[in-house]
């Protein structure tokens, strides 16, 4: 199961930004080439994991949960709010503040409601730093988080996000940056 996602993490080529291995890939960055089977095997997976029947809205990370939240929404018919990096300024945004292994920055959630049965789709969990600060605003706003699901697990940042969030992260694959190649640890689903 999951032999192409497997397939395209293994290939994928690693990159140093400062201390952090960060490794390219069509699921975590959109390049080289993000092709539709790969989509629909990850969506697929995720399908039959997960109860998706009173899910009323799919929430996503700019920009890279965007591509498996809009996969996901048109396979089940849900449908789906990205949390942006841009500010609006509409009547009840709720800033966040994110810190991640590369870089801090701001994003803006709008269109979550107080009540809303959500699941929370991400690329890559590896610090946990946009995680957690996400999973805390949609408390914050009193959406009801059914599932957060990463794709892809690196590091300890799964177990991070659960321990300062009390929120379960269920990711799909396990890996590692080994040697500068990346090593599919091991896969849940």
């Amino acid at each position: 199961m999951l032999e192409k996602l497997k397939s395209t993490l293994e290939k994928s080529p690693v990159i140093k930004k400062g201390e952090y291995h960060y490794f390219v890939s069509p699921v975590t960055d959109g390049i080289p080439l993000t092709e539709p089977n790969l989509l629909m095997e990850i969506v697929d997976a995720i399908e039959k994991k997960f109860d998706l029947e009173d899910i009323d809205k799919i929430v996503c990370i700019e920009a890279m949960g965007i591509h498996l939240a809009t996969a996901l929404s048109i396979k089940t018919g849900i449908p789906f709010v990205v949390i942006r990096k841009k500010k609006y300024g509409l009547p009840g945004e709720v800033e966040i503040r994110q810190v991640t292994g590369y870089g801090e920055s701001n994003l803006y959630v709008n269109g979550v409601n107080s009540g809303d049965k959500i699941l929370v789709i991400d690329d890559v969990v590896s610090t946990g730093g946009t995680l957690i600060s996400v999973i805390n605003a949609l408390k914050k706003i009193s959406a009801d988080i059914k599932y957060v699901i990463a794709v892809v697990e690196k590091g300890e940042g799964r177990k991070k996000v659960e321990k300062e969030t009390g929120t379960k992260v269920n990711t799909l694959v396990k890996v590692d940056v080994i040697d500068g190649e990346v090593k599919i640890i091991n896969n849940e689903v």
